[in-house]
């Protein structure tokens, strides 16, 4: 699984300008991914399933922001570049391991 990183790392831990919105958080996220992927030989384009956990946003009234983290998505998967969609989970849960992190994806890649 990967998390986010910090976006800005000048602004107070925990807070939303810490890890940013879900939409910030899920390219954060699938950026760590691009990067891990590279020192595997494996691309998006081989990631068969994902799981992904979201935690409600308070802005969100404590909702999932699931067209936040679609924004993200979209600009990895389904491209004209990258045109494999995944098997893909997304669920909302209670909480992660720092507050305002929304965002944590665990992704199988097959390399043929």
């Amino acid at each position: 699984g990967t998390v986010p990183g910090t976006v800005n790392p000048d602004a107070e831990r925990g807070s939303r300008e810490y890890y940013g919105d879900t939409e910030t958080q899920a390219l954060n996220v699938f950026g760590r991914m691009e990067d891990s992927f590279k020192d595997l030989g494996v691309g998006f384009g081989d990631v068969i399933k994902m799981t992904v956990f979201l935690v409600g946003d308070p802005a969100m009234d404590g909702r999932m922001d699931f067209g936040g983290f679609m924004s993200g998505y979209t600009r990895f998967f389904g491209t004209d570049e990258q045109p494999n969609l995944p098997a893909r989970s997304a669920f909302q849960i209670a909480r992660l391991g720092s507050p305002l992190m929304f965002v944590e994806i665990e992704a199988i890649a097959v390399r043929d």
